[in-house]
Order: structure tokens, then C-alpha cells, then sequence
């Protein structure tokens, strides 16, 4: 009985010293920046990448295909 309450007193000392800790607060606090920060960069998702890329591949397609037209319509020219 003896025991279990030195182990709670323990418990609550340690639980109020993490409570009062600074690494808390600065913890919470860099968090907070980090996000702050990572939303200004306007980054996007993978996903939203993968598109991007795929859209920008579909169009290279089609300007080498229209590329390979004006060279065929210059020579009927000639």
C-alpha cells in the first residue's frame, strides 16, 4: 500500500514536470511554424504531380505530332 502511493506521488510529479516542460511549448510551437512555412511554399501533392506530369507528356505528344504536320505541309510547299 506503502508502495503504490510512492509510485503514484512519483506519477504525478513526473506527470506535472512533462506538463511544465518547455521542449513542450517549443515543440508545439516549431510545429506550428513548420506549417505556417510549408503551406507559403505552395507545394502540391504526388498525386496532383503525377497528373501534372502525365498532362505535360500528352501535350509533348501532340506538339511533335503537329511538329511532323508543318514539316510535311512545308515540303508539299517546296
Amino acid at each position: 500500500m506503502i508502495a503504490q502511493k510512492i509510485i503514484d506521488q512519483i506519477n504525478e510529479q513526473f506527470n506535472g514536470i512533462v506538463k511544465n516542460n518547455p521542449l513542450t511549448d517549443i515543440e508545439a510551437n516549431f510545429k506550428t511554424i513548420l506549417l505556417s512555412v510549408l503551406e507559403k511554399l505552395d507545394l502540391v501533392t504526388r498525386d496532383e504531380f503525377d497528373i501534372q506530369q502525365q498532362v505535360l507528356i500528352k501535350t509533348r505528344e501532340k506538339v511533335e505530332q503537329l511538329e511532323q504536320k508543318i514539316k510535311q505541309l512545308e515540303q508539299l510547299i517546296k
